[in-house]
């Protein structure tokens, strides 16, 4: 009789061990429209750490259709220019790839310049309709935009990507 009830509290145990994730799971917001994904990122830098940039991005309405997009993509921090140099400036490029109206996914990049030795240049910017955020940091010569070599040399990071 002892070994029966024992082998009874067992099989409820395990029976309520394994229907615990799935109640958990079901209590979770399921992906769609409305929710929000914030956090911060960074720091990142260029190369020889004569560049950095950190700060937060937060996403909203996220829409899981053919392509999934953030209806909305607000990214603000702060980039830095650790170059002594008067003739050099840190760049925070961010590429942005978005869903068009044929919902393909083109991308179009945001530059951030900063000229002055090791003070803050803050910035903010909003895209929609956003599937992924990347980021590279760069550290180069002063010019209108990056350089193809920041551009295309080295690897970019991933800020977000809509799932």
């Amino acid at each position: 009789m002892m070994i029966t009830r024992t082998l009874t509290g067992l099989a409820i145990a395990a029976a309520l061990v394994s229907i615990a994730p799935a109640a958990a799971q079901a209590a979770t917001p399921a992906s769609g429209a409305g929710q929000t994904a914030a956090g911060p990122w960074g720091p990142y830098y260029a190369p020889g750490n004569k560049a950095k940039a950190a700060g937060t991005l937060t996403a909203t309405g996220e829409d899981h259709a053919d392509i999934p997009a953030a209806d909305t993509v607000k990214v603000s921090g702060k980039a830095y220019d650790y170059t002594r140099a008067t003739s050099t400036c840190g760049w925070a490029v961010f590429r942005i790839t978005y869903r068009d109206s044929t919902n393909n996914l083109p991308f179009k990049h945001h530059g951030v310049r900063a000229c002055s030795y090791r003070v803050a240049k803050p910035f903010s910017f909003t895209y929609h309709d956003v599937y992924q955020v990347e980021l590279k940091v760069c550290a180069e010569g002063k010019g209108a935009k990056p350089s193809i070599n920041c551009l295309y040399e080295g690897t970019w990071k991933t800020l977000y990507l809509s799932k």
